[in-house]
């Protein structure tokens, strides 16, 4: 039986991300002309059509998206092989590419990539933020080795190694008169006052069931596309929000008015680190895991 190469595979897998000849090229560093050869050979190798091309677009097929996908997973289990080698050489060295969620990303990272240089000089962190499905997906496809995320949230096929709990705590403008922020009760609070995420930020469903909004009149129906316009919108004195704890001394607060206060019968997430089930690199992502415990951080 005649196999696709690692080339051919590779270079499918971009054509299926990029959904472009000249794009996808450029991504694997290859002349078009060369990109497209191969391409028509895995074709002429599987003897199916893979591409539907037209001078203006290009169109996967149907059974084309299902060969892109076991392609990443071939082109992933290849990357496992070589990684288990080489971690038992050597832990923490060489590439490892690593989703992060947008509300984990700016509070965690800025605090422990530092020392993990220092300790791991040999180690490439690739970083891809996302929201927690797409960063999941990716995990899933192949494209990210490890993703650290808020829990709870499902996930089926990965091992999870849970690292800390971050509290909520009150965010709300110095002097304002929204709350009293030293006698913080929900059911105080008047309508339409409390601003959150929009839909698809985990941060959103997690502060409503850890802060224990039960009353969603209270909540503004018009939610912020990101932390930064939630926190200029707090900062604005249009409403207060549920900001978790690492946001404490950020530079996502820095230079605005935004206090955060501690409130009774204080709320969590639980920030975890993930990787696929099965993954050869499972114990160099424990030792991850360590590194970015809350002790470690100032090591």
């Amino acid at each position: 039986m005649n196999l696709p190469t690692t080339r051919q595979l590779r270079y499918f897998a971009a054509l299926d991300e990029h959904r472009h000849f000249g794009k996808a090229a450029k991504a694997c560093h290859v002349s078009q002309s060369a990109f497209s050869t191969a391409i028509r050979e895995l074709e002429t190798l599987l003897g199916v059509q893979l591409v539907d091309r037209t001078n203006r677009r290009v169109t996967i097929t149907a059974l084309g998206r299902d060969v892109a996908t076991q392609a990443r997973l071939c082109l992933r289990d290849l990357e496992a092989l070589v990684e288990t080698a080489r971690t038992e050489r050597e832990p923490l060295a060489g590439p490892l590419r690593l989703g992060v969620i947008p509300t984990i990303a700016p509070f965690l990272l800025p605090r422990v990539l530092p020392g993990l240089r220092r300790r791991y000089p040999k180690l490439k962190v690739f970083l891809r933020e996302g929201q927690t499905a797409d960063v999941v997906e990716r995990l899933g496809r192949g494209e990210l080795d490890a993703v650290l995320l808020a829990l709870p949230y499902d996930l089926p096929n990965a091992e999870v190694l849970p690292l800390f709990k971050d509290g909520f705590r009150l965010a709300c403008r110095d002097g304002t008169k929204l709350v009293d922020p030293g006698n913080y009760r929900f059911s105080r609070l008047d309508t339409d006052v409390v601003l959150l995420l929009e839909d698809g930020h985990c941060l959103r469903d997690h502060a409503i069931a850890a802060c224990r909004l039960r009353d969603l009149q209270k909540v503004r129906r018009f939610a912020a596309s990101s932390l930064l316009t939630l926190v200029e919108m707090v900062d604005a004195d249009l409403g207060i929000t549920f900001l978790p704890e690492m946001a404490e001394g950020s530079s996502l607060l820095r230079g605005t008015r935004v206090r955060l206060w501690p409130i009774a019968d204080e709320g969590y997430r639980e920030i975890a680190l993930a990787w696929r089930r099965g993954s050869g690199r499972a114990a160099e992502f424990r030792a991850l895991g360590a590194e970015l415990q809350p002790d470690a951080k100032v090591r």
